[in-house]
This record gives structure tokens, sequence and C-alpha cells, in this order.
């Protein structure tokens, strides 16, 4: 039985942080990286969806890896997410993710072409053997990648011993329960979908990897808390609260994850600068949206975590 205790828990989609011309920001990937240290969550997965890895060179994922790796100095999990739309550029960051001694890689399948799942196999596979010492977690997030993470595929990927288990993001709590029954104890599953949190915990997943984690680590830290200690009809009551921050950060005109930076920038003086495009920016009416969130987010702190 090996021990995936290190994945258990909290763990944020990274943001991407840029500096007021657009570029990666060194200094402000550090930034976030130190204050997850401080809210006390178990780790960061970095170059993921929340990082806006698709938008990004693999120079760009480089600098954001080498900087959370820097200033985590051993304190938290990490998770690299490796995968370019093709496997020559997969394979040199799962090989730099391994030189800088991530805990893991992960991977989405390929998009655009819709491959069989023998060519999907071999694409994660030639990953893990790039990065042959490190830890390999599969990316389900079909209704994004267009391909969805079957039972046949998960066998199979299973056969590589450095398969350690599914972050799974696809929307039906059932996949939870499938993937967890078929790996057991020796694989883990994450629950993507950050509004299920609950449902997907109770139904398996030992350990959650979210893009809105990062807005409001303390109340995902206690949701998690509350579950591991049963109080589940307190847990609901949490969940529900978090999903109508959730539903105020994604009514607005721009982007969800710009949105979150302007939450972090007036909670926390956290400045990660905007999102990338095509992704659209925040407008005049989405600032005000941030701060209703934002009051949100503190008011229920001081009802949950007080």
């Amino acid at each position: 039985m090996r021990d995936l205790s290190k994945y258990e828990g909290i763990i944020p989609a990274f943001y991407a942080c840029y500096d007021e011309a657009g570029e990666i920001s060194p200094e402000r990937v550090q930034a976030l990286t130190k204050f997850y240290i401080e809210k006390g969550v178990k780790g960061v997965y970095v170059n993921g969806s929340s990082g806006e890895c698709i938008y990004q060179s693999v120079e760009d994922r480089k600098i954001v890896l080498e900087n959370v790796v820097a200033a985590a100095e051993g304190k938290l999990t990490i998770i690299a997410h490796v995968a370019c739309n093709n496997t020559k550029d997969s394979l040199v960051l799962a090989e730099h993710a391994e030189q800088l001694g991530v805990d893991a890689i992960a991977a989405i399948p390929p998009i655009y072409f819709r491959l069989p799942e023998h060519a999907i196999a071999n694409y994660w596979n030639a990953m893990s053997q790039a990065a042959p010492k490190t830890d390999f977690i599969i990316y389900n997030i079909p209704q994004l990648a267009g391909v969805s993470l079957t039972p046949a595929l998960y066998a199979e990927m299973r056969k590589n011993p450095r398969v350690i288990g599914v972050k799974n993001s696809s929307m039906p709590v059932q996949d939870i329960e499938m993937f967890a029954s078929a790996g057991g104890e020796n694989y883990i599953v994450f629950n993507g979908p950050d509004e299920q949190f609950l449902g997907g915990r109770v139904m398996g997943a030992r350990g959650g990897i979210g893009g809105t984690y990062g807005a409001m680590p303390e109340l995902f830290l206690k949701l998690d808390e509350l579950i591991t200690q049963k109080e589940l009809a307190r847990a609901k009551d949490l969940q529900y609260a978090i999903n109508t921050v959730i539903y105020k950060m994604v009514s607005g005109h721009g982007n969800m994850y710009g949105m979150i930076k302007e939450i972090l920038r007036r909670n926390e003086n956290l400045d990660l600068g905007s999102v990338r495009e095509p992704l659209a920016p925040l407008n005049e009416q989405d600032l005000e949206i941030a701060q209703e969130a934002a009051n949100l987010i503190n008011e229920t702190i001081e009802i949950y975590c007080k």
C-alpha cells in the first residue's frame, strides 16, 4: 500500500501571475506561493486551467514552476500540469518538472482532434516515461477537453506504476465513485468541481484540486475539516455559502480568474495582474461584483472560521 497522504486535503489550482506588461512575474508567482503556505493548504496544482496554461509558452510555464518550487521551500505538495497539445512540448515540461523535484505531474488528454484511447494512453505514458521517478495524475475534464476518461482507459493507465489517480473535474459525482472503486486504496481521486466538493468527498475523493480555492482557502479548509469530522449538516451549509460566492464570481463580464485576482487584490493585498487574452479582462461593472464577492467571502469566514 503506497502512502498518498501528501495529496490528501486542499490543493488550490495556482493562478497565472503577470506583470503590467502581461508577462510572467516571478516575484508575483513567489508571493502567491508564500500566501498559500501562510494559509495552510496542503499543496498547489501549477500550470493547469487556472494557470491559463493553454495561453502560455513552454518557457512561460517553466518560469512559473521554477518560482513556485523556489518559494515553496519544500513546504507544499507540488503537482505540475505538463500537458501541451503536442507530445514533444509535454515531454520537455515533464522532464523539467522532475528535475525540479515536484511531487507529481498531471495531464489532460490532447484536445481538438478526437483521438482513440490507445493514442491518449500513449500520450500520457510518454510524459510519465519522461519523468520516471515522479507520480502521474490523470486530469479528467471532458467538458473542456472533449474526451472522457473511461473505465477501460483508466484500467489501461493503471498498468503504469507511476499513475496514482485522477483529478476528476467531470460534473457527475458518480464518476468519483467509479474511479475510487476501480482504483481502491492504492489510488487517489481528487474532486475537481468546487461547487460539489462535499458530494465528491462523500463519494470517495480523498482530496480536492480547485480553481476557486485560492480566493477563499479558509473556507475550503474548513469545509474539508467538517467533512472529516462528519459534521455533514454544517458542511452542507458551508458548501451552499461557498457556492453563493462562486455564482457571484462568475456573474460578471470578465473571466472568472480575472475576478479572483481582483478579489485577492482587495482582500489579501496580492497583485497578480490580469488575465491573458483571449480571456476577457474585467470591466468597470465587474469591479463592483468583485467587491461584493470579496465581502461575501469575509462574511462567510466570520461565520464559519472564527
